[in-house]
């Protein structure tokens, strides 16, 4: 079932210039490209996205599961790849990135402006022991 959710966000993404539908109408996307850290698969995945100065970030939430995506290993083994990026309203486009991890003080400034803007995400947090992720995409 996610693969074609997965998919139908990405065709409506590509098919209208970087807006797609429910439940991300209006809101930031991206299109991360990722190869298998350990199969060499290249894949791509649909994220929100947030900004932080000069880079797009993105959340390893999982939606509260107990670990990480599997995109996340991917990127951190494979931390330069592309991605087509939207704000939402119309007008995507393809950049290439450099993945890095926020940690510390720079995480925990991120994080807590995404959960006081976007309650699903605080939500995943009360849902895991672990600490969610956050990676910075940032143009190269």
């Amino acid at each position: 079932m996610a693969e074609d959710f997965n998919s139908r966000v990405i065709r409506e993404f590509r098919e209208n210039d970087g807006k797609v539908g429910e439940p991300f109408t209006g809101l930031p996307m991206i299109l991360v490209h990722h190869v298998g850290a350990r199969s060499g698969t290249e894949r791509v995945t649909p994220l929100r996205w947030f900004a932080d100065g000069d880079s797009y970030v993105i959340v390893a939430s999982k939606a509260g599961a107990p670990d990480n995506p599997a995109w996340y290993h991917n990127l951190k083994a494979n931390p330069d790849t592309v991605v087509e990026v939207s704000d939402g309203a119309g007008g995507a486009e393809t950049v290439q990135v450099r993945t890095t991890e926020l940690t510390g003080a720079d995480r925990d400034r991120v994080w807590t402006r995404i959960k006081d803007d976007n309650e699903v995400f605080a939500g995943y947090e009360r849902k895991t022991d672990r600490t969610i992720p956050l990676l910075a995409l940032t143009p190269r």
